[in-house]
């Protein structure tokens, strides 16, 4: 079986202040703006869940997990004037950012 090729693009935000609502909201709504990009083919917006193993980092905030049907349709997402606006928008909300991508 083959599988189909997607490009996974996951992102893990870490709050300035993980205990303020309003900021994990805002960035919630934020992250929904990215929705409009054209190339996003489908989207996940989530929090840590209630699961305690030794190899589970729940230390994030808020977690963004966009799928596109290839590298350069990610590409295009990263200089997109929307992506850019949210990045100018929202990143003062956050005080780290990891990425995982995966094909």
């Amino acid at each position: 079986m083959e599988l189909k090729q997607v490009f996974i693009h996951h992102v893990f935000f870490w709050l300035k202040n993980p205990t303020d609502q309003n900021d994990l909201v805002q960035l919630e709504k934020g992250l929904r703006t990215l929705t409009e990009i054209s190339t996003v083919k489908s989207f996940h917006i989530g929090k840590p869940a209630a699961t305690n193993r030794g190899v589970i980092d729940n230390t994030y905030s808020l977690s963004w997990m966009i799928i596109f049907n290839n590298a350069a349709d990610q590409d295009s997402y990263q200089v997109d004037p929307i992506h850019l606006k949210f990045v100018e928008d929202y990143s003062q909300l956050w005080q780290k950012v990891v990425v995982y991508d995966a094909i």
